[in-house]
């Protein structure tokens, strides 16, 4: 049987768009899940997937994947459907909430890339400069 979380996900992200809100998913963040675990607190992580903080948005049954900047470093996102905690509105907490589930036997894995877990991200030196270029 197909589970309804993938399609509540993308109707409470389709209606937070259309509504000019800001989505946000709560993620609980396992092995199975690819995000910079410098930026996981408790073993979660809150990302705005709104279209402007997020490249190739890719919401299916199984998965939602994306690329994004963490302090200034691209990074490919992998979130199994089932590590979705709650998707939400970040103007008024609006949205919905998940049971979060284990991994099913077979499923296949995507291990946590990004910086060590002991070692939060190092910001940029200096002050952002940008150049004009003609």
């Amino acid at each position: 049987m197909l589970s309804t979380r993938p399609y509540l996900v993308r109707a409470i992200y389709e209606w937070c768009v259309d509504s000019g809100f800001t989505p946000h998913v709560l993620v609980h963040v396992d092995e199975h899940t690819r995000v910079p675990v410098g930026y996981v607190k408790d073993g979660q992580i809150v990302l705005n997937v709104a279209s402007n903080a997020v490249r190739d948005l890719a919401i299916d049954n199984d998965w939602i994947m994306f690329s994004a900047r963490f302090s200034g470093v691209s990074q490919e996102i992998a979130i199994p459907m089932n590590r979705v905690a709650a998707i939400f509105a970040r103007e008024n907490g609006q949205g919905m909430h998940f049971e979060v589930q284990d991994a099913a036997e077979g499923e296949e894995v995507v291990q946590a890339t990004g910086m060590p877990e002991d070692e939060p991200p190092e910001p940029p030196k200096g002050r952002p400069q940008l150049k004009v270029v003609k």
